[in-house]
């Protein structure tokens, strides 16, 4: 362990005289504070919020599938393969599931016990991390802003990749980060070394090449900067791939097999490639976009980041300094770069700033400029003044009253927030923290446990699902949707959902033929066609001898893909079958 690690490095943290720093900070203390952080954090709204559209569901729904039909080597979401990511994540999901006892009718939250993990264990791991560097209390700061993070929150709540992903490389990091200190002994670590190859192949399972592109361009600049590649021997690199390998082509070569190569074009050639290129699925920005996100989406470790920035050049050769720069720089330049831009793709990055802005404060003895420090409390401040106002005109933005507990905890809110603003401008960053931390915390519960869950109207799939329940006439109706083909639905209604036109789904009704086994339940059937293909779907009943009045039974709402309003109508089997 380094000198640094062993104490020093925490000068800023004894002359600002934090008492409670230095209490949890104590070595077994710390972890143990910031694993119950992480989970009041996480937490609220895990089971409140219905399936966010539209990856969460898609994922949720491809691991249905896996755990329905057991086949867990290829991706599916109902008959169309889904090819963009490796399998890793689902495996993990499918485990859970089948461990919940609940299989392909678990909820929601279910699927999301995977991220709140993967996200618990990336606070664990930044702490552990920067232990590498400094001492337990710098180690805690930074643990703290990444549970605190916006973007971190948001992915520990979303049945998808990023949250595991960003456990899986801060593995990899933490292990990097003690090898390379240890590289002037030339001391072997071979247990690090597996943890680093372990965690590595992880990564590539759960997400393709992010988890070798930070750690790769992690090493390749530490040894530029050291001037020194002879210390990545000492990650036994021959033994090490060999290892990956076989962890990793396994399940490459049967999905290479089982789709005859498909997988790789759709994965590679499509999804990779074109991200690269082009601006995906309306997602591309010019460079410095991922900068300008991160100042909310980082919140707030941007606000602490800003105030530590000033001591950057002084500390610039420090070993802590030196590696989160090396972590940070050359990914987020690459991501700068390329077309397809979304918040969570600078996520693996995040603890880097996290260390860099932690071991920065610790060595400042001084607070920085009047300039500096009222940047730094405008960032902590203007976010929560932001969520906040956002609990009060989500609601009437979407035709429903505000919910009461969300506003007025959103508004309590606000109170350790100017607390913390003034602790920020004045430049007592462990003064700001615990406050910053209090404001967060209200304004998750009101956000994620209040008023999420009560914008009712852009709710649809769930509402959607209930109304068929209760129109069928039979426990498990099957569906055919027009115009509302989202993947929260298919997750919801069911696999055998089918999405068609509007000629299908009259005809679906209409001219259905008992299926071998279904018996009685043959006709038990529900077509929900949206207002739009309304017209044209009486028309059809008309046509084969079934016309039918405009539906009564209707579920409105506004569809947040594209901020359509939506109006369905349910039809039911019964009532559309000929004498």
């Amino acid at each position: 362990m380094s000198e640094t690690s062993a104490g020093r490095g925490t000068e800023g943290f004894e002359t600002a005289g934090a008492r409670w720093l230095r209490l949890i900070g104590r070595r077994g203390l710390a972890p143990l504070v910031l694993l119950l952080l992480a989970l009041v954090f996480f937490a609220p709204g895990l089971s409140q919020v219905p399936p966010l559209d539209r990856d969460e569901p898609r994922f949720a729904q491809a691991t249905k599938q896996m755990v329905e039909s057991r086949d867990f080597i290829d991706i599916r979401f109902q008959d169309m393969a889904r090819h963009k990511k490796p399998v890793g994540i689902y495996w993990l999901q499918s485990a859970v599931v089948e461990a919940s006892g609940l299989g392909h009718d678990a909820p929601i939250w279910v699927y999301r016990l995977v991220s709140q993990l993967g996200a618990v264990l990336a606070v664990l791991l930044s702490y552990w991390c920067v232990r590498a560097f400094a001492a337990p209390p710098v180690a805690f700061v930074a643990g703290a802003l990444v549970a605190a993070s916006l973007i971190v929150g948001v992915e520990a709540r979303l049945a998808k990749t990023d949250a595991m992903l960003l456990a899986s490389i801060l593995a990899a990091q933490g292990a990097l980060a003690r090898i390379w200190l240890d590289r002037a002994a030339l001391r072997g670590r071979p247990l690090l070394a597996t943890l680093f190859w372990a965690a590595l192949a992880v990564s590539v399972l759960i997400k393709g090449p992010v988890g070798p592109l930070v750690v790769g361009l992690t090493v390749v600049f530490l040894s530029i900067a050291t001037r020194d590649v002879g210390w990545i021997r000492l990650l036994y690199p021959l033994r090490g791939i060999v290892g990956f390998l076989l962890a990793v082509l396994p399940w490459f070569v049967a999905i290479y097999l089982q789709t005859d190569g498909a997988f790789f074009a759709e994965a590679v050639g499509k999804d990779l490639l074109g991200k690269v290129a082009t601006g995906q699925e309306s997602h591309g920005a010019p460079p410095l976009t991922h900068l300008a996100a991160a100042l909310g989406t980082f919140w707030p470790l941007s606000a602490f980041m800003v105030l530590a920035l000033p001591g950057l050049i002084a500390a610039r050769r420090a070993p802590a300094v030196v590696f989160a720069l090396c972590w940070v720089v050359p990914t987020w330049l690459i991501f700068e770069f390329t077309a397809t831009k979304l918040p969570h793709y600078t996520l693996p990055l995040l603890p880097g700033i996290a260390l860099l802005a932690a071991v920065l404060l610790s060595k400042q003895e001084q607070p920085p400029s009047k300039g500096w420090r009222y940047a730094a409390a405008g960032l902590l401040f203007v976010p929560i003044a932001g969520v906040a106002a956002a609990n009060f005109v989500a609601g009437p933005v979407v035709g429903v009253w505000p919910s009461p507990p969300g506003a007025v905890i959103a508004a309590l809110a606000l109170v350790p927030g100017m607390a913390a603003l003034r602790a920020m401008a004045q430049g007592a960053a462990l003064r700001a923290l615990p406050r910053a931390l209090l404001a967060g915390f209200l304004l998750i519960v009101a956000t994620w446990g209040f008023t999420l869950p009560g914008l009712s109207p852009i709710w649809i799939s769930p509402r959607l699902a209930d109304a068929v329940a209760m129109e069928a006439s039979c426990p498990a109706p099957r569906v055919a949707n027009v115009g509302f083909n989202e993947p929260s639905y298919i997750f919801l209604q069911g696999t055998d959902t089918l999405p068609t036109s509007a000629e299908g789904a009259a005809r679906f009704l209409v001219e259905a033929e008992p299926e071998p086994g279904e018996g009685a339940t043959a006709r038990c059937r529900i077509a929900v066609v949206d207002a739009l293909h309304e017209a044209a779907f009486l028309a059809t009943l008309a046509e084969l001898g079934a016309p039918r009045e405009k539906s009564t039974v209707r579920v409105t709402g506004l569809n947040i893909n594209g901020g359509d309003e939506m109006d369905i109508g349910l039809y039911s089997a019964e009532e559309t079958g000929r004498e």
